[in-house]
């Protein structure tokens, strides 16, 4: 199989994992617009920027880590080892200074109109630290079908109870239905909020459990020299990490503090249906990434990274433009009406993250490199640009300011990468053919979201115009791709 298709056929199996289960958390949207107020789902919004920059500091780039050491590392035992005690220690320490100090804490993520959640943060956030290397192995160990089997099952279990306590028993109760007690105290047990994140802890806890038997098969050492050569890797990442968390959280945050929190409600609501391009991003770095990594050592890795990018780029163009063309269509069935006053954001937000998929591609260069320092500068870049347009712009023109304080920070890191990345590891990326579908793309996106919104006669025809250029273009390659045995 050639390297092309093993990259094709990886990515679209991580994809099910990522898509799959992303989609079907994406319509539980829905189900939590319907059931909360504005200000409670900025509840819901600020409670998982929380966990996602924990995430970043107690697995601190030891998963990018992983990846970089586990082709040239003989001792396997000892990597996996090594990297799962790391951030076994992290985790524990953690919740013992959050449970010693739990009123700082209850201050600091605003919960103390709702103490429960602390203690569902740091169950969710430990559990999910403990499974961070049993999956990169999965990944880089080519189990992609066993890797997504278990995300299902995750996902799963979280819809199941969102539907239960936040749609179906509520609307039994309205019509007078026979409800079993146990149930109707249940329900009634906590705030609405609340069964977002057991519905979590619940799913990552049945998750753990299945991974532990690929953490027990291996025996368990602590490889000090390996731990420092790791942490010197990793470390940058892990800085450029918490700056993409300010890249994406910050600005809601500083909606709900400098408008209100109905406004960071709405504003967050609306960024979710940039989900459909961050579900094709993610995708695509859970194939990219072990493949980068395994195949740099190959005569053509670079031509193939290039080719790679301009797929990407292709793909990426298209899911932009065809989100933006049916932006009306798809708001109703997946957001209440009381959100919709954000739908302009969602344009900019969707390119926004076509930048950051660009500039996750060009990054391979960095990390064949070790020079990661590189990734914490450009994502400081990023952070700075956003901090500083977002508090400048806010209260001069609202949360559209924050939807393009994120395009301006993800474009510039896209561009800073790319033109030193040149310097360090030169790839023979075709900018002019890959740059033309990106501009065309922003093009169409702009005149029908301006121009022709809901025309869909004269959105899909430059759809499929579009379509038929990048045919054109790319024909000869995708038929030699598609017959290469």
């Amino acid at each position: 199989m050639s390297a092309l298709k093993r990259f094709f056929k990886d990515t679209i199996i991580y994809g099910i994992a990522a898509v799959l289960p992303r989609i079907i958390n994406f319509l539980l949207v829905r189900v939590h617009t319907d059931a909360l107020p504005t200000n409670n789902y900025a509840e819901n919004t600020n409670f998982y920027i929380w966990i996602a920059l924990l995430a970043v500091l107690l697995t601190f780039g030891m998963e990018t880590a992983f990846f970089r050491f586990y082709k040239t590392e003989e001792k396997k035992d000892a990597l996996i080892s090594t990297a799962f005690i790391s951030v076994f220690s992290t985790a524990i320490i953690f919740v013992v200074i959050a449970f010693l100090f739990s009123d700082f804490f209850t201050s600091i993520f605003d919960f103390k109109n709702n103490p429960l959640q602390l203690k569902l943060l740091i169950g969710i956030i430990a559990i999910d630290t403990l499974m961070v290397i049993p999956f990169a192995y999965l990944r880089a160990s080519n189990r992609p079908l066993k890797y997504t089997a278990i995300k299902l099952i995750n996902v799963a279990i979280i819809v199941a109870i969102n539907l239960l306590f936040l749609k179906f028993i509520p609307e039994l109760q309205a019509k007078g239905s026979s409800i079993p007690k146990f149930l109707t105290e249940l329900s009634t047990s906590t705030a609405k909020v609340n069964f977002i994140f057991i519905a979590n802890i619940i799913g990552s806890a049945c998750s753990f459990i299945l991974v532990l038997p690929y953490l027990l098969k291996f025996k368990w050492s602590f490889n000090k020299v390996l731990f420092k050569k790791m942490v010197s890797y990793s470390w940058p990442i892990a800085v450029a990490g918490v700056a993409y968390v300010i890249n994406e959280n910050l600005d809601k945050i500083l909606i709900g503090k400098m408008i209100d929190k109905n406004a960071m409600g709405i504003y967050s609501a609306c960024y979710k249906l940039a989900i459909f391009m961050n579900l094709y991003i993610m995708a695509f770095r859970l194939g990219a990434e072990p493949f980068f990594f395994n195949h740099s050592d190959k005569k053509d890795a670079k031509e193939t990274y290039a080719k790679i990018l301009n797929y990407f780029i292709i793909v990426g163009a298209l899911v932009f433009v065809g989100i933006v063309v049916f932006i009306d269509i798809l708001k109703r069935p997946f957001i209440n009406e009381a959100y919709w006053d954000a739908i302009i954001i969602v344009p900019i937000v969707l390119l926004a993250n076509l930048f950051l998929g660009v500039y996750h591609n060009l990054a391979i260069w960095y990390k064949l490199t070790d020079k990661t320092r590189f990734a914490m500068l450009f994502s400081i870049i990023g952070a700075i640009i956003t901090i500083v347009v977002n508090i400048v712009m806010i209260p001069k023109v609202g949360f559209i300011a924050s939807a393009w304080a994120t395009l301006l920070a993800y474009g510039t890191m896209m561009l800073l990468s790319y033109f030193i990345g040149k310097k360090y590891y030169p790839v023979p990326y075709n900018l002019k053919k890959s740059g033309s579908y990106l501009i065309v793309s922003i093009v169409i996106a702009y005149i029908s979201f301006n121009y022709f919104r809901e025309n869909y006669l004269v959105s899909i025809a430059l759809v499929i115009l579009f379509g038929l250029l990048i045919y054109w273009n790319e024909r000869k390659e995708l038929l030699t791709i598609l017959k290469r045995k």
